[in-house]
């Protein structure tokens, strides 16, 4: 049986205040209080992990025993199957660029014209089939830990279309729709992508609904 988090304190590990937010808003309704990792001034781990889990087990357990109370961590990434399943954990990564003017910095055209020259590459008869993932993982001080993955299937297209979103968003059309994330509005979008896939997993066990 899967260890509760019960009501309290849960300190999420992350220093992105967005991403606070938006988990705050998902578990406050369950009695939960969340803090960021950055707030409390606890560092970031280096994510040396070769998968989504091992990541997130990573952020969730530095932050639980730097903190001492139950830790919530994210990984997730793009995985593209003509390509092996990369970029994978290294989905940002591709979008790294190299210090310019004094400021370092993630270009994400650049990360989607990697993908796709690769797939061109490969040729016209590539498979685009590709997949956004997310794990997520709970760490208590003890050790002990849960996990739930989230997934939402789809296809890559190009040239890149909409405003909306970030990261790989412009290229990625998830199954079912027409239209790229960049063009489904943001609602829309956080009721079926994969983080979406996982927290409903993670309610489901911890809150029974």
């Amino acid at each position: 049986m899967t260890r509760k988090i019960g009501s309290g304190t849960l300190v999420i590990a992350t220093h992105n205040a967005g991403k606070l937010k938006e988990i705050s808003a998902l578990l406050e309704p369950h009695g939960i209080k969340c803090i960021s990792a950055g707030s409390l001034g606890l560092p970031e781990p280096a994510e040396t992990g070769r998968t989504f889990v091992e990541n997130a087990l990573i952020k969730a357990r530095a932050a639980a025993e730097a903190s001492g109370l139950a830790s919530l961590a994210d990984d997730s990434g793009l995985s593209v199957d003509a390509l092996n399943g990369r970029p994978g954990v290294y989905t940002a990564n591709w979008a790294e660029r190299q210090w310019f003017e004094g400021e370092p910095g993630r270009d994400w055209y650049m990360a989607m014209g990697k993908v796709e020259g690769m797939l061109q590459h490969i040729g016209p008869d590539a498979d685009r089939t590709a997949a956004f993932h997310c794990v997520l993982a709970l760490a208590w001080p003890d050790g002990e830990s849960a996990i739930y993955e989230g997934e939402c299937a789809g296809s890559l297209t190009w040239p890149p279309r909409g405003l909306l979103g970030f990261g790989y968003d412009p290229v990625f059309v998830p199954t079912g729709s027409d239209l790229t994330f960049a063009e489904i509005e943001p609602e829309q979008k956080h009721g079926i992508s994969h983080r979406a896939d996982a927290f409903a997993k993670l309610v489901a066990d911890q809150f029974g609904g």
